[in-house]
């Protein structure tokens, strides 16, 4: 009897205890709760997203190449030996001035045997045809001295234009952008010996996708900058003279060539150029920043977070347009005048707040 009436109070502790125990952890979970309610807060900037003009552009790489008419690549007429070299490379020289002359012993003894033989057959054609009329030759001994004086004739013209051009001669105004001609080597037909462009009349041809040059028109214009990429020394403005009409077997690429009239300084021959090529112009697109990008949940899908009233970050699905190195056009996603997150974009979670979230000028 003695040992329950102990027992009871020290039950009625133990459930007190165990019932303040269980209170103090409930008020646990609220805080923790509580804790875990308050939004992250980040530091970023925002802009507005704006409603402007904006120019569809299409980037990419090409040389500076000679325009049609205004270059010419020599070489030898047949085999033979150089004899003289009168220019260098990088010299300047007219239309008409020598460049390179080949030893003239053969040349012309070609020419002479090329033109008695002509002489020869001319003579036994006029003898064969008078034959043939009086009927004291056969009628084909006729035509067979008419075929081979048209041969000696076609010999002749060979042997005078080989002639000639045992003297390379430039056939336009420019300069000797190459010389491989070396006093007394031997020379190949077909091998070119020296280059001669005319500086003003360079173009730039741009290589572009099938895709890319069906949206390029003659008469577009392109921006232009050394080196294959953006950022490099301006060169200037020019226009899309023409857009080939096949796709090059090799590169699965289409020459774009675009003329340049008053380049920022000269243009090289061979040198790589970056363009960039406007192709539309949409009077009221919608604009952010690059910055304000932010790779979506699916490969290739981009994001942005617009900022509400409250200053909570939203991700919006975008889907872009055209670009520049500094804006990027949002035709999806945006309807214009939202506050978007732009430095520290990376850095901020779907429903966070946003310090000092007030829209700066973009």
């Amino acid at each position: 009897m003695t040992r329950t009436a102990h027992a009871v109070p020290r039950i009625l502790i133990a459930s007190v205890a165990l019932a303040a125990l269980a209170s103090g952890c409930k008020g646990d979970d609220k805080e923790g709760a509580a804790d875990s309610a308050v939004k992250p807060v980040v530091a970023a900037n925002t802009v507005t997203a704006s409603i402007e003009p904006f120019a569809h552009i299409i980037s990419a790489i090409g040389t500076v190449v000679s325009r049609p008419g205004r270059y010419a690549a020599l070489s030898a007429p047949s085999a033979t030996r150089i004899a003289k070299v009168y220019v260098s490379a990088g010299q300047r020289i007219a239309a008409g001035s020598p460049l390179v002359e080949f030893e003239q012993v053969g040349f012309n003894a070609a020419a002479n045997a090329a033109e008695a033989a002509l002489t020869a057959a001319q003579r036994n054609y006029e003898r064969a045809q008078r034959l043939g009329n009086e009927g004291i030759v056969p009628r084909k001994d006729a035509e067979q001295a008419a075929a081979e004086l048209g041969k000696a004739r076609t010999d002749a013209v060979n042997a005078q234009r080989a002639q000639q051009l045992s003297v390379l001669r430039s056939p336009v105004n420019g300069v000797v952008t190459k010389m491989t001609a070396v006093l007394g080597a031997p020379a190949d037909a077909g091998q070119v010996l020296v280059e001669v462009a005319d500086p003003s009349a360079f173009d730039v041809v741009l290589s572009l996708g099938p895709t890319d040059a069906g949206a390029v028109h003659p008469g577009s214009r392109v921006h232009l900058t050394a080196g294959e990429k953006t950022g490099g020394d301006p060169l200037g403005d020019g226009n899309v003279a023409s857009v080939g009409a096949a796709v090059d077997t090799t590169s699965r690429s289409v020459a774009v060539r675009v003329t340049v009239s008053s380049p920022k300084r000269p243009l090289r021959l061979g040198e790589s150029v970056y363009g960039e090529i406007a192709v539309e112009t949409r009077p009221r697109a919608v604009v952010v920043p690059v910055e304000a990008l932010v790779p979506g949940d699916e490969p290739g899908s981009y994001k942005v977070f617009v900022v509400d009233a409250k200053g909570t970050a939203i991700a919006h699905d975008v889907k872009i347009g055209g670009r520049t190195a500094t804006r990027v056009e949002i035709v999806g996603g945006l309807n214009g005048g939202e506050r978007v997150v732009t430095q520290g974009a990376f850095g901020v979670a779907d429903s966070a707040r946003v310090e000092h979230p007030a829209p700066v000028k973009p």
